[in-house]
């Protein structure tokens, strides 16, 4: 399994911009699909962006459409999700996640096997 570390996460205010980023260890992130999913008290976890291993097919949910880019570097290892014009709903614990040797994205959840330990996002005023 890939190991997956989040950061970038803080408080910011309506209308701000943060950029979170995902470092993934091990051989398998060129070749997985990648994910960010959010989480907030009382609410299921949902996915808000999905990027195939090649980073030419992208998945958002229409929550965050125009708001948020996901892109990644399989040179670095990276994974990342800018997001800008952040609202007060956007605040959630945000975590990255791979599919692990499998290239196509999907949105659910059970299709990834490998999770970082999530980075908190705040945005009030």
């Amino acid at each position: 399994q890939v190991q997956l570390v989040e950061s970038g996460g803080g408080l910011v205010q309506p209308g701000g911009s943060l950029r979170l980023s995902c470092a993934a260890s091990g051989r398998t992130f060129s070749s997985s699909a990648m994910g960010w999913f959010r989480q907030s008290p009382g609410k299921e976890r949902e996915c808000v962006a999905a990027v195939s291993w090649s980073g030419g097919s992208t998945y958002y949910a229409d929550s965050v459409k125009g708001r948020f880019t996901i892109s990644r570097s399989n040179a670095k290892n990276t994974l990342y999700l800018q997001m800008n014009s952040l609202k007060p709903e956007d605040t959630a614990v945000y975590y990255c996640a791979a599919r692990d040797r499998n290239p196509a994205m999907t949105t659910m959840a059970t299709m990834y096997r490998s999770w970082g330990q999530g980075t908190q996002v705040t945005v009030s005023s």
